[in-house]
């Protein structure tokens, strides 16, 4: 049976961090869906089909990642999907046990979907999209961090404050 995996995020704006997991998760799973998920408690800067738009350039040349949004409950995408694999990216201890509680919570709702982490590299260890959107506000070289068709219109989007 083929395997189907899920990756979840905002992808706020997408990272190197992210595009490494995908990276990754698409030489592990015969087929990696990557998804914009809505998360209200944030404030994004793209929309979710910005976003979708975006990662599905970064992506085109792997040809099995498909780009998705999802705006409901992950558990239901991804049964609705025919897969059974949430894929997450760890980039430290403090990421590990906020997906650990998610994938005890996806596990309580759904208990036949099973959670994979994979660890980022090290060189990606310390991006989040929180630190290179603060960074491109003020301004900071953001060039090591996202790729250029992601800088020109996050810093076109965020200004710089002076």
């Amino acid at each position: 049976m083929a395997s189907r995996a899920v990756y979840p995020g905002s992808f706020d704006p997408i990272t190197y961090g992210h595009l490494d997991i995908i990276q990754r998760g698409s030489r592990v799973f015969d087929e990696l869906l990557v998804v914009v998920a809505d998360n209200p408690a944030k404030k994004p800067l793209f929309s979710m089909v910005e976003r979708v738009d975006i990662m599905k350039g970064l992506t085109k040349k792997l040809k099995n990642v498909k780009i998705d949004l999802c705006e409901g409950l992950l558990v239901d995408y991804v049964r609705s999907k025919k897969a059974n694999i949430i894929l997450r990216g760890i980039r430290s201890f403090s990421d590990f046990e906020y997906e650990f509680q998610m994938a005890l919570a996806n596990r309580a709702i759904s208990a036949d979907i099973e959670t994979v982490f994979i660890m980022t590299s090290e060189k990606y260890s310390y991006i989040s999209s929180r630190l290179i959107k603060e960074a491109a506000g003020f301004g900071a070289d953001i060039s090591k961090f996202v790729p250029e068709s992601v800088r020109g219109p996050l810093m076109k989007r965020i200004g710089v404050r002076k």
